[in-house]
């Protein structure tokens, strides 16, 4: 009986210890242009330039149709 009782805290040791690496790691990454998916931190860059030229494209169809 204690075997199982062994097992099953080995188990539950093995998966807080991968779910605690997982925060870690998505909190204290070694650059900082990381982020939780593993992008490579595409989603932490905004490039304003393109962000711009799209509202302005947006806003030129919406005055070409009024």
């Amino acid at each position: 009986m204690w075997i199982q009782y062994l097992i099953i805290a080995l188990l539950f040791a093995g998966a807080a210890w991968y779910v605690g690496r997982i925060f870690w790691r998505s909190f204290f990454s070694k650059d900082q242009t990381a982020c939780a998916k593993g992008c490579g931190g595409a989603c932490s860059t905004i490039d304003v330039d393109r962000l711009q030229r799209t509202i302005e494209l947006a806003a030129a169809r919406e005055g070409a149709k009024a």
